[in-house]
């Protein structure tokens, strides 16, 4: 492994010799630019827009454009001659927590090893103190030309100079989280977190890898044998937005992380998330005016049944409460009246009782005489007929 740079770390008194090692690689397939009719390499050439002719690299250097555009020349003499301080050397500049630092800011990461048997044993002493401690050493640097934020901390017994962005650069993340204040039951922060206890078991990040680039290689070697590389089936796009029971969610997820390590399903009363479609954004208003109109045709029948039965149920207590009235008048106000007026409504339901079994009695009989009658002039009817025929014979 080549070192990219060389100097020494400086706390105190304190001088380390040591030399940086890129610490990271990126695995990308190197693709080149080629013209789409015949196959052959685009190349980018260095043209003076002055002259409109290609120019040498050692022709070339760096210029600032000022805002009315004139340009500015820096030879590198210019560049080399800048008061950097921390020009060859990592200048430690205090020694804080690692929570300190956002690793939103962190960039590049150097491994730090010595340039010499001497540097052997501080290096070992600031490495096991700042294991001891918990803390990074926050330093700057110049690496190419220019100064850089960095903090050292310890990586599997080895020194990380990791680069940093300065505070200044980082973003504010203002206008960016959802707006409004949002309720989160117990219920759901119990489920996710239990979600992320079954997420988080036997989880090994050194088997993870780049699953497009090994796609992207297998289409290679698909293309140097001549025969069409392996293609999946494309999946649908969304067509629009969905709401999604939250906690439903949460209870599938938990459950499909279980089944997924052949544990026993979830337990009973788990329900599946509730997926509603969101109306596109054009008919909004549409869809509101319609289910309005919807709701007011479903609602006017049923108010006018409800009219007509509040207005039966109104007659139906007026009723009750004059017989209730009736029936529970004051023995003052009815007196003996009462007595007699039940003794003569028993005799006349009495007395319509028997004249009504008379009458279906007279009935019965009128209608058996009749019955008679006709069965009577029946039988002569066909007398007579039979002694016609007869005579006539």
């Amino acid at each position: 492994m080549r070192a990219t740079w060389k100097g020494a770390i400086s706390f105190g008194l304190v001088t380390i010799p040591v030399q940086l090692f890129t610490a990271t690689e990126e695995h990308d397939i190197p693709l080149r630019q080629v013209h789409g009719k015949d196959g052959s390499r685009v190349r980018l050439r260095r043209v003076c827009e002055a002259e409109d002719v290609e120019i040498p690299y050692h022709e070339i250097t760096k210029g600032y454009e000022a805002p009315d555009g004139s340009m500015i020349m820096l030879s590198d003499e210019d560049l080399a001659d800048l008061p950097l301080p921390s020009k060859k050397l990592i200048d430690v500049l205090a020694f804080v927590d690692a929570s300190t630092i956002d690793p939103l800011m962190f960039s590049k990461a150097y491994y730090v090893g010595t340039s010499d048997r001497a540097a052997a044993k501080p290096y070992a002493l600031l490495r096991e103190a700042l294991t001891e401690s918990g803390q990074i050493a926050v330093t700057k640097i110049a690496i190419r030309s220019r100064e850089a934020l960095a903090v050292l901390r310890v990586h599997e017994d080895t020194l990380v100079l990791q680069t940093c962005l300065w505070p200044d650069e980082v973003r504010p993340a203002a206008g960016i989280t959802p707006e409004g204040d949002v309720t989160i039951r117990p219920q759901e922060l119990q489920m996710a977190r239990s979600l992320m206890d079954m997420l988080s078991q036997d989880f090994d990040l050194s088997a993870l890898h780049d699953e497009y680039q090994e796609a992207l290689q297998q289409v290679i070697e698909a293309r140097l044998q001549g025969v069409e590389p392996p293609r999946d089936e494309e999946e649908a796009a969304p067509t629009g937005g969905k709401v999604i029971d939250l906690m439903a969610a949460l209870e599938n997820s938990v459950r499909a992380a279980r089944e997924s390590r052949g544990e026993p399903a979830a337990a009973d009363g788990d329900t599946d998330a509730e997926v509603r479609t969101l109306p596109v954004p054009g008919n909004t208003r549409k869809a509101a005016a319609e289910k309005r109109a919807a709701t007011h045709k479903k609602s006017a029948p049923a108010k006018k049944a409800a009219k007509t039965t509040t207005a039966k149920t109104a007659q139906a207590r007026k009723a009750t409460g004059s017989a209730a009235k009736k029936a529970t008048a004051s023995p003052k106000e009815t007196g003996g009246k009462k007595t007699t007026a039940t003794k003569t409504t028993a005799a006349k339901t009495s007395a319509s009782r028997t004249a009504a079994r008379k009458s279906t009695a007279a009935s019965a009989a009128k209608t058996t005489r009749t019955a008679k009658a006709t069965t009577t002039t029946a039988k002569t009817a066909a007398a007579k007929k039979t002694t016609r025929r007869a005579a006539s014979a």
